[in-house]
């Protein structure tokens, strides 16, 4: 087993690795990944949050090796009992089916958690979708699956309108690189709360997009943004982006292309010059503020296979390269800690000494987008990111 390790660790360093990815690619090996992913449910922090401590206990005592499909078979078996319980609970009881079809979304989603690079990581996926589906039908105000036909293929999303407002104003939220829609959609309450509705959507190379990461994908959300003139039921006037984590990257281009049709953005985590260079990637790939497997996640959005081909392809993504710092903008809120290691701070800063003025937000104490013993994530959205897309949306509001 260790010379096992071992040979996946120089297949990494050399940038040789293809196919399949084994979880050893670090940063943790398996005693640590258990130990981690154990505290990291017990107190609610990503990317387990929402996976009861019990559940992972059971899934973590299943795993006895590093290989992606045993990861995803512990939790599946977890996530079939949610479904049959919430298949016999649906005629009687819809809420607490809702809350079981929840709770296996929530544990297929860890089962095929970072990518989906394998057999079973797959399967977990294609799980988690229909789990997902059922709990949207169920809840109030339900989710719509809206599909937008997108250069021969199509874009899938979750589009929840807040009951009793109409056209009502939107959030455009963009999952990460390891989060998918289903996340953003899970975290739209607050949302409907405040008479806004979310359309969820995934980045380019994850989930069910389209297209893979490449210089010009922001044009899949050009298209939503077309689409989303078409909904009498949605103020296309007062629409706002969301980008969390790398998607804080889309939202930040977004607010360039589309500026006329945008309110605002949200760059929810500043990736956009200084992490697509090869010195950031060498450092950032070994950090243990991720869990497991950032390498096999990172490459799969541009669909490379060796660490050489990705290291090689990241710099032409920078909006500093391809000169988009200075053009004119829509208002942009940039939020992220200063300890994040994941993306380089030196990006937010970046941003706000170029072009238009911006709001920012950065916690000293912070890691990735800002999160911190003090702030965690919820509390982040609650007071932060929430307050200023409801301003930038109320304004003209009724006009």
């Amino acid at each position: 087993m260790r010379f096992w390790k071992s040979f996946l660790h120089g297949l990494l360093v050399f940038g040789l690795v293809t196919g399949a990815f084994a979880q050893s690619t670090g940063p943790r090996d398996l005693a640590e990944l258990k130990q981690e992913a154990q505290r990291r449910a017990d107190r609610n922090l990503p990317p387990v949050g929402g996976v009861k401590s019990e559940d992972m206990r059971e899934a973590l005592a299943n795993i006895n090796n590093l290989d992606p499909d045993t990861w995803a078979a512990a939790f599946v078996r977890i996530g079939d009992r949610y479904v049959e319980n919430a298949k016999s609970l649906q005629a009687a009881s819809p809420k607490e089916a809702a809350e079981a079809y929840k709770h296996a979304w929530e544990v297929y989603n860890t089962a095929r958690w970072p990518t989906e690079n394998s057999v079973g990581k797959k399967n977990a996926y294609a799980k988690a979708l229909d789990a997902f589906a059922a709990y949207g039908k169920l809840i109030e105000p339900p989710l719509e699956i809206v599909r937008i036909p997108f250069e021969g293929k199509e874009i899938v999303g979750y589009l929840r309108l807040p009951a009793n407002v109409r056209p009502a104003p939107l959030m455009m939220g963009i999952s990460g690189l390891d989060t998918r829609k289903e996340d953003v959609a899970a975290a739209s309450d607050g949302f409907m709360r405040r008479g806004i509705a979310v359309l969820a959507l995934d980045m380019p190379g994850t989930g069910q997009a389209p297209i893979k990461v490449d210089v010009g994908a922001e044009r899949m959300y050009s298209t939503v943004l077309d689409y989303v003139q078409t909904r009498k039921e949605i103020d296309a006037k007062r629409v706002v982006v969301r980008g969390q984590s790398w998607s804080g990257y889309w939202a930040a281009i977004l607010a360039y292309t589309e500026r006329a049709r945008l309110r605002g953005a949200v760059v929810h985590g500043v990736g956009i010059h200084g992490y697509f260079l090869p010195e950031w990637q060498r450092t950032g790939l070994k950090t243990r503020e991720y869990l497991f497997d950032l390498f096999p996640a990172r490459s799969a959005i541009f669909v490379v296979k060796t660490l050489d081909e990705f290291l090689n392809y990241g710099p032409r993504m920078s909006l500093q390269t391809q000169g988009w710092l200075d053009k004119p903008s829509a208002p942009m809120l940039l939020v992220n800690g200063e300890k994040d290691t994941q993306q380089p701070i030196a990006d937010l800063y970046l941003m706000m000494k170029h072009g238009d003025p911006k709001d920012a937000w950065v916690n000293p104490d912070g890691g990735h987008m800002g999160r911190s013993e003090q702030w965690p994530q919820r509390r982040v959205l609650d007071e932060v990111v929430m307050p200023w897309i409801e301003r930038k949306l109320a304004a003209g509001a009724g006009k």
